[in-house]
């Protein structure tokens, strides 16, 4: 851009102004004018991002920026185009000029360091030129209106060079879970009364009201909060929390993007800003709270977020919950002890298997609609008791819900996809159709020209064969007649023997039934489908209603609820159940198709694909495996039966709670000569007790002579090389462990 007569500095604008200004060259490019007027700015500063500060402003003041967007460009399509012999670089509008004066004046007026989008977009309205003045009047917006959506989006002055990133910073960087649950988009929470009541009384404290969820992952920490949202949004709570915002704040969008020293700190002191002025009206999660020691600072000493934090924690100003888990609440907030004195400990223990059971038993209704399939009572129990025995490595009930999902999203997987049956049937029709090509010859021409010639020889004038089509769908509709080869030309009878015609009439036959199957399971399969997702649909318009009659009962609508709870949901109710009897009357369920209900089944194949257990083993009870323990070691055993029995009295003693449930279940010394069966006794106890023989985890103790191998078995000690590697048995235990540990000749190891 070039002007003799007006010149523009880029220090005298924010970052974001500025590159609206720069972009107005290739924007004239676009458009094919020589000059660049206000209209072409305006446009940048509505490109500026989808959720930008001008298309903020504009669309608070009422005005549908889309809109906006695409009147501007068809007025600066109608535009005079550039003459030629006009350079690359355009010229400064005497529009544009003048707006870009009136910034500098807006700049002072306002007190601010710098020009920013608000002023820009405040100067383009004032200006009254040929597009802005009869969209003012379309939209009923002007200068005073769009000024008062200004003051509402920013709070304070300009000092730095991105203030952009600081208006509404608690709605750019939070998530509001208040709001989600007004929505009805947060799941229900069970069993937490406890965590949630101690919460309650935390936050009606005057000074400190900042408390933490301390405990595994998994556990529900999170889902603790979204409880207290839901109960803040149906008002049972204490007045004290009566009507209060409770906003989850993203540390890592927070500092995303903070390229220069002190612009993390300028974010996160515009969302206490916004907070403290609430008034106590806001309520602050922080999960992960760890993160914020540390957070933003770029050189030692340097203020980080735990140090921007405290003295509002300390005066009461600030009430806030964070989550994270004990370990790195141990390694990075006990170690700020001025930190941590303000913090109050709240520990979130995993629940037990009955407790994990009620919980996926309310959240069941959710994960129904959502992958619109039925889920067992069994499938849930299942889900809980698995988890807890052989997923140990996560907790309860994040692996069980986790079982849940993944079995519901399978079966919604196969009931949107074509039925295994009918892809089995189109891969035979290929084999078939490839075998004949081969028979008839390498050219595939010659099925066609033979097809032909057979037709004509044919009396009833209706075989067909077709080597393009023969596994779609659309091939179940051709004749079934088959080619009458005796008939044949001499050419093929030359190359085609009586065996070879044989065949070829064979995989006609074959080929007609498997299309007609093909049709039956097609016509079947299009049936169900319609029938279930009806039934899902139904299921979608039944969770809707629950939603809004919660809606219209906290807005003491009660004339809107009665209708929805005693009218329009017992009659989706009375589809639901019709809908689901003709289902079940119309298509009995040895013949269906489909498989809709997630069951025991469905759990005992997911936990088998994740742990790699077989599954006649996973579906035999604990109590059934322990007491024929002695049977089914002697079916392999032979000759040593005093050591089978003294290894099931072991294992059936630490299983009856006899022995400490943190220690292994039993520590063995198999002593005796070579070859007697010591190792094939771990092997065998391993395929009875853990479903397979490969769970025995094998050291050749022969390795391990010196003091210092211990290492490679437990991993290095601090301050070694390789310490955060861990060690060979370590690691081989989190990996498998449900697991036997071999030491084999044991007597070779050090004694250490």
């Amino acid at each position: 851009m070039s002007d003799e007569e007006y010149t523009i500095n880029s220090d005298d604008y924010t970052e974001k102004a500025w590159e609206a200004i720069s972009s107005l060259n290739k924007i004239g490019e676009k458009y094919d004018s020589a000059y660049v007027e206000a209209e072409m700015l305006l446009l940048a500063l509505l490109n500026d991002s989808p959720d930008g500060l001008a298309e903020r402003i504009l669309k608070e003041s009422g005005i549908d920026t889309q809109l906006l967007v695409q009147e501007i460009d068809d007025y600066l399509k109608k535009q005079p185009k550039m003459p030629s012999g006009f350079g690359e670089q355009k010229i400064l509008g005497r529009t544009l000029q003048t707006v870009l004066s009136t910034s500098k004046r807006l700049k002072k007026e306002f007190n601010d360091e710098y020009i920013s989008i608000e002023h820009l977009l405040l100067s383009i309205i004032s200006e009254d030129s040929k597009f802005t003045r009869p969209w003012l009047l379309k939209y009923n917006v002007n200068y005073e209106k769009l000024k008062s959506c200004r003051k509402n989006s920013r709070k304070k002055k300009s000092y730095f060079k991105t203030p952009e990133m600081t208006y509404q910073a608690l709605e750019k960087y939070s998530r509001d879970l208040t709001a989600l649950a007004r929505a009805g988009k947060l799941d229900p929470v069970i069993g937490r009364d406890n965590e949630i009541r101690r919460a309650i009384q935390i936050l009606s404290r005057r000074t400190k009201i900042i408390l933490s969820y301390l405990g595994d992952p998994g556990v529900g920490k999170t889902a603790i909060v979204e409880g207290l949202a839901i109960k803040i949004v149906q008002g049972d709570v204490p007045d004290s929390l009566k009507g209060r915002k409770l906003v989850s704040l993203d540390m890592s969008s927070l500092i995303a993007g903070a390229k220069y020293r002190g612009d993390f700190e300028e974010r996160l002191k515009s969302i206490l800003k916004e907070v403290q002025d609430a008034e106590g009206q806001v309520v602050m999660f922080i999960d992960e709270i760890h993160t914020v020691v540390g957070a933003g600072a770029v050189a030692e000493g340097a203020l980080d977020a735990g140090n921007i934090l405290k003295p509002m924690l300390a005066r009461g100003e600030l009430r806030c919950i964070g989550a994270t888990t004990v370990s790195e609440y141990r390694q990075f907030i006990e170690k700020d002890k001025a930190l941590e004195r303000r913090f109050q400990q709240i520990l979130v223990e995993q629940p037990s298997v009955d407790e994990t059971i009620s919980i996926l038993r309310g959240l069941k209704e959710r994960y129904e609609v959502h992958h619109g399939v039925r889920i067992l009572d069994s499938a849930l129990v299942q889900a809980a008791v698995l988890s807890d025995r052989y997923i140990s490595y996560r907790f309860l009930p994040d692996k069980a819900i986790d079982l849940i999902d993944e079995a519901a999203s399978n079966l919604k997987i196969q009931l949107s996809s074509k039925p295994i049956q009918l892809e089995n049937i189109e891969k035979q029709l290929i084999q078939l159709e490839m075998e004949k090509i081969s028979i008839l010859g390498d050219k595939q021409k010659n099925l066609f020209n033979y097809s032909s010639v057979a037709n004509t020889h044919n009396n009833n004038n209706n075989s067909s064969i077709s080597s393009n089509n023969s596994s779609s769908y659309g091939n179940a509709e051709e004749t079934e007649a088959t080619v009458d080869y005796t008939k044949s030309p001499n050419f093929l009878k030359k190359r085609i023997n009586e065996k070879e015609i044989d065949r070829l009439k064979m995989i006609d036959r074959i080929m007609s039934e498997l299309r007609k199957e093909q049709r039956k399971i097609l016509d079947s399969w299009s049936t169900e489908k319609s029938y279930v997702d009806n039934i899902r649909a139904i299921k979608e318009r039944i969770d809707v209603v629950k939603i809004e009659i919660e809606k219209a009962e906290r807005y003491f609508d009660l004339n809107r609820a009665a209708e929805l709870r005693f009218e329009t949901l017992p009659d989706l109710e009375k589809q639901l159940k019709k809908a689901e009897e003709n289902y079940l009357n119309d298509i009995p369920e040895k013949s269906r198709i489909l498989k809709d209900e997630v069951t025991s089944e469905d759990i005992v194949n997911i936990v088998s694909m994740s742990t790699g257990i077989r599954l006649n083993k996973l579906l035999k009870s604990e109590k059934e495996k322990i007491l024929n323990l002695e049977n089914e070691l002697h079916k392999q055993i032979i000759g040593q039966d005093d050591a089978v029995k003294v290894v099931t009295k072991a294992v059936q003693r630490s299983r009856v709670g006899m022995n400490n449930p943190k220690r292994p279940i039993a520590s063995l010394m198999f002593l005796g000569p070579t070859g007697v069966g010591k190792t094939e006794l771990s092997k065998v106890l391993a395929d009875v007790l853990f479903d397979t023989p490969e769970a025995v985890i094998h050291f050749d103790m022969s390795e391990y002579m010196e003091k210092h191998s211990i290492s490679k078995l437990i991993g290095a000690a601090p301050g070694y090389v390789g310490y955060e590697q861990g060690g060979l048995l370590t690691d081989a235990v989190r990996k498998k462990p449900y697991s036997i540990i071999l030491f084999d000749e044991i007597e070779k190891a050090h004694p250490n």
